[in-house]
């Protein structure tokens, strides 16, 4: 659930350097998202912003995929979440049956690799942490009629998530 929002940008302040980065500290932020496409914003030793895409292991789009593909601006990478996944799924969030709303946090690594243009070469660790919370729906018939529907297949009526991201990236 939470690994498939795995990034998220819309704009930045521009660069003008081209030449390969010298690698170091990077910050990850990535607002909200529908389950295959985001946006993000890179800061530290990459400084860009772009789009983000949820793949599997060939490269192909899908909502469940343990892949990211990250299109900035200056060249492309990948990301591998398969570790960050496992955790999500296995997140227990705080459910507040009263108010038919619930809250989560989850962190773990996700791996970077296959960098192009001004990221080629690129390798890291990053351990991304995603916040969110939502509020569920309400039966509307049957014998839970007006109690909160937590169920997986139940659309969520409004719901926040916020994913940051630390780490150290080198370029060889």
């Amino acid at each position: 659930m939470v690994g498939s929002v795995l990034f998220g940008a819309t704009t930045a302040f521009g660069s003008s350097a081209s030449s390969t980065p010298a690698g170091g500290p990077v910050q990850i932020y990535a607002p909200q998202s529908d389950s295959i496409h985001g946006t993000i914003y890179v800061t530290g030793a990459i400084g860009d912003y772009g789009k983000t895409l949820t793949i599997n292991s060939k490269g192909k789009a899908t909502s469940g995929g343990n892949f990211v593909k990250i299109t900035l601006h200056k060249g492309t990478f990948e990301v591998n979440s398969t570790a960050f996944n496992a955790k999500s799924n296995n997140l227990q969030p705080t459910v507040y049956a009263a108010t038919c709303s619930a809250t989560g946090t989850v962190s773990g690594p996700v791996t970077l690799f296959n960098g192009t243009g001004l990221y080629k070469g690129i390798s890291g660790t990053v351990n991304i942490t995603a916040t969110f919370g939502f509020l569920g729906p309400l039966f509307k018939s049957g014998k839970n009629k007006g109690q909160c529907n937590f169920s997986n297949n139940a659309q969520p009526i409004s719901q926040y998530t916020s994913i940051t991201g630390l780490g150290t990236v080198s370029f060889g």
